[in-house]
C-alpha cells in the first residue's frame, strides 16, 4: 500500500472503502492488532467471551495480570470498540465489562487459536525438548 494512503488513513475518519494494511508502519489497524493479540488483550477478550464480568472477577480469571495492566488493557479495548464498560450508579459503584458485537467476533477467532494451541501443546513441548537437547 502507498505510504501516503496509509498516512491519510491515520488522519481521516473511518471509511468502509478504505484499504487498511497492518503491515504498513502507520496503518491504524496495527495498534488494534497489538491490543487484541498482546498477552493481556487476548486473555481479556477470551475471558469476557464467557460473559459480563466485574473488574475483580476479570482480574481473577486472567491469572497473573496486575490491576494496572488490566485497567490499561480494558481502556484500549474499549477505545477500539471491542469492550463495553457499564458503570452502575450504586454504592459502592459497580462496573461491568462485556464484549461488543465486534469484540465477540474477534474473541471467537482468538478462542479458535487458543484452543488450537492448547490442543497441540504435547507437540510444542516435545519440540522444545528436542530444541533444548540440541542446543545445550
Amino acid at each position: 500500500m502507498d505510504e501516503a494512503v496509509v498516512e491519510a488513513a491515520a488522519r481521516t475518519p473511518v471509511d468502509d472503502d478504505l484499504p487498511f494494511d497492518v503491515f504498513a508502519k502507520r496503518c491504524p489497524s496495527r495498534g488494534t492488532l497489538e491490543h487484541v493479540t498482546g498477552r493481556w488483550g487476548g486473555l481479556t477478550l477470551g475471558a469476557l467471551y464467557e460473559g459480563s464480568l466485574r473488574f475483580n472477577e476479570l482480574r481473577r480469571r486472567v491469572d497473573g495480570v496486575s490491576e494496572k495492566m488490566l485497567s490499561q488493557t480494558l481502556h484500549a479495548l474499549e477505545r477500539d470498540g471491542l469492550v463495553h464498560r457499564e458503570a452502575q450508579p450504586t454504592n459502592p459503584p459497580r462496573v461491568d465489562y462485556e464484549l461488543t458485537p465486534l469484540g465477540r467476533d474477534v474473541a471467537e477467532r482468538l478462542l479458535g487459536l487458543i484452543h488450537l494451541v492448547e490442543g497441540r501443546m504435547p507437540e510444542v513441548l516435545a519440540a522444545r525438548e528436542r530444541y533444548d537437547a540440541a542446543h545445550d
